[in-house]
């Protein structure tokens, strides 16, 4: 008779082992998206126009006049984008652990999206303020939530985004890095204020607006996953902020005047 061998344990997550391993995610995720936006913030600074007159699209057109290619490359990006929530997952269940530990899971529907739309509406409209005062002041770039083409795919693709981005973001900055961070003994709140700063640092390609809205917002959203212990209201809030914010200017542009 054939005796299966009894599973391997869980490796033990040891600090220098844990500072790898985050160190890994972030170097195929959004520690590469800050160095790119750092660059790019260094060339809108030292071009001949201001902050202000410099455009940073979010979502734009990858192959114009070509609306069937354009439709599968945004597609294939926002697939890609997404896949290191997969490797999260995936270290989470080698160390015996899953999604579930950081609240990304669907247990709770009712309280997620009651808490999540509640936090969406309180930072969704405080930021637009905020970035119509940074643009005025000089220091931000006018960012283009939506550029697609008017086709039927538009809107599907900028939600599509938006929810990208929620994932993303909440998976990686908020639910696995506090987690982690946790894990290999860092204060609480010291690890928020690590993972606003990083927040803020791949948005630096807006400008020094977009850092600082975007740290406030990372402080924000580090509380509430303190205090709920779960990344899923604030995947929620970050996709409803974004998606307002890209199809909202995709039929505003042109038609209000405060808007840039």
């Amino acid at each position: 008779m054939h005796i299966s061998s009894p599973p391997a344990p869980a490796p033990v997550l040891t600090p220098r082992l844990i500072r790898a391993e985050v160190g890994a995610v972030l170097s195929v995720s959004l520690g590469a998206s800050a160095l790119v936006a750092v660059v790019r913030l260094i060339g809108a600074l030292t071009a001949p126009r201001e902050l202000q007159n410099q455009q940073a699209v979010l979502v734009g057109s990858l192959a114009p006049g070509r609306p069937w290619l354009d439709l599968s490359l945004q597609l294939v990006q926002i697939a890609i984008a997404v896949a290191p929530v997969g490797l999260v997952a995936y270290l989470l269940v080698r160390s015996g652990e899953s999604m579930r530990t950081i609240g990304a899971d669907f247990r709770r529907p009712g309280f997620d999206l009651a808490r999540g739309a509640a936090l969406a509406a309180a930072i969704g409209g405080s930021g637009l303020a905020f970035y119509l005062a940074v643009v005025a002041l000089g220091v931000n770039l006018t960012v283009v939530p939506g550029a697609l083409p008017q086709v039927w795919w538009q809107v599907p693709v900028l939600l599509l985004a938006a929810a990208q981005n929620g994932v993303l973001e909440e998976v990686i900055v908020a639910g696995y890095l506090l987690h982690r961070m946790d894990q290999a003994g860092w204060g609480p709140w010291k690890a928020v204020a690590v993972s606003s700063v990083l927040r803020g640092s791949y948005h630096l390609y807006q400008g020094f607006g977009g850092f600082v809205g975007n740290v406030v917002m990372g402080l924000v959203f580090g509380w509430a996953y303190r205090r709920w212990g779960r990344a899923m209201p604030l995947i929620v809030a970050h996709t409803l902020i974004d998606s307002v914010a890209f199809v909202g200017y995709a039929f505003l542009r042109g038609r209000v005047s405060w808007l840039p």
